[in-house]
C-alpha cells in the first residue's frame, strides 16, 4: 500500500488536491443557493422524499468516520513524506481531534434523535470521505512549512480560533441536549453561551474552528473546506432561525443568525 501511494504522489496529484480544494468552496456555495429554496431533510425537517430513515446514532457515526479513518490510513500507509515535520503532524492532529470527537464521542451523546434519511447520510458520507482524503493527503505529503511554523502568528492565531471554535461547538451542543428533561418532547428556545447572540451557536463554533484551522494550515485545501463549511452551516442556521421565529412569538429578536452582531 505504501508503494502504491508513493507511485501516486506526483505534481498531477498535487494539482488534483488544489482543484478539489477550490471545488469544495464552489460546492458549498451551490448548496447554499439550493438550500434557499429546498430545506435540507434532517432532524425536525426530516422528509420521506430523501429515502428511508436510518438510526440517528449509527448514521452519524458512519457518516463522520471516513474523515477520521482516511487521514489516519494515509498517515500510516502512504509513505507520509511530510509527517516527519512537526508542523504537519500538529496540523493533521487538529483535524483528527475534531473528527475523533464528532465520530466516536458525539453520536453516543445523542438523546433519541430523529432518523437520518438515506440520501442525506450518503451525501455526508461521501463528503467526509472526500474531505478526509483531501486534508489528510495534503498535510501528510505536500504542505511545506518552515521549521518554526508553530511559532508563526498565522499558526498561533489560527490554533486559537480552532480551539475556541471547538469549545463553543461542544458547549452549544451540550446546551441543546440539555433543553429537554428525560421523557420530554417538543422544542424549547436555547439559552446561554453563544445562543445569547446567535441562533446557530453550534454552527458558529464550527465555522470559527475551520477558519482557524485554515489560517493555521495556509493551504488551498483547508481554505476550501472552511468556505464550504461557512456556506452550508450558515444556510442551516438561517433555516433554524426562520423556524424559531415562526414557532415562538417570544423568540429574541436581537439574536443574529450565525455571526454575532453581523448576520
Amino acid at each position: 500500500m505504501e508503494q502504491f501511494w508513493q507511485e501516486v504522489a506526483s505534481p498531477a496529484e498535487r494539482r488534483l488536491l488544489t482543484a478539489l480544494g477550490c471545488a469544495l468552496a464552489g460546492i458549498g456555495l451551490v448548496l447554499a443557493l439550493v438550500l434557499r429554496c429546498v430545506h435540507l431533510s434532517y432532524g425536525r425537517y426530516t422528509s420521506l422524499y430523501f429515502g428511508p430513515g436510518l438510526p440517528a446514532r449509527a448514521a452519524w457515526l458512519m457518516q463522520e468516520l471516513p474523515a477520521l479513518l482516511v487521514p489516519l490510513a494515509l498517515a500510516l500507509g502512504s509513505g507520509a513524506a511530510r509527517l516527519h515535520h512537526r508542523p504537519n503532524r500538529g496540523l493533521l492532529g487538529l483535524f483528527l481531534i475534531h473528527f475523533y470527537s464528532r465520530a466516536l464521542i458525539f453520536p453516543f451523546l445523542i438523546r433519541g434523535g430523529k432518523p437520518t434519511p438515506l440520501i442525506i447520510f450518503l451525501l455526508a458520507f461521501i463528503f467526509c470521505l472526500l474531505n478526509g482524503y483531501l486534508q489528510g493527503r495534503s498535510l501528510s505529503n505536500y504542505a511545506e512549512y518552515p521549521s518554526d511554523w508553530l511559532k508563526h502568528p498565522c499558526f498561533i492565531v489560527g490554533f486559537a480560533g480552532w480551539l475556541i471554535g471547538m469549545v463553543i461547538n461542544i458547549h452549544s451542543d451540550h446546551i441543546l441536549r440539555s433543553l429537554r428533561e428525560p421523557g420530554e418532547t417538543g422544542y424549547k428556545i436555547p439559552k446561554g453561551g453563544m445562543f445569547e447572540y446567535v441562533t446557530g451557536a453550534n454552527f458558529f463554533g464550527e465555522i470559527l474552528e475551520w477558519f482557524g484551522f485554515a489560517l493555521a494550515c495556509c493551504t488551498i485545501e483547508s481554505a476550501g473546506f472552511a468556505m464550504c463549511a461557512l456556506f452550508i452551516l450558515a444556510s442551516r442556521a438561517r433555516q433554524h432561525h426562520e423556524w424559531y421565529l415562526e414557532k415562538f412569538e417570544d423568540y429574541p429578536k436581537s439574536r443574529k443568525i450565525v455571526i454575532p452582531f453581523l448576520y
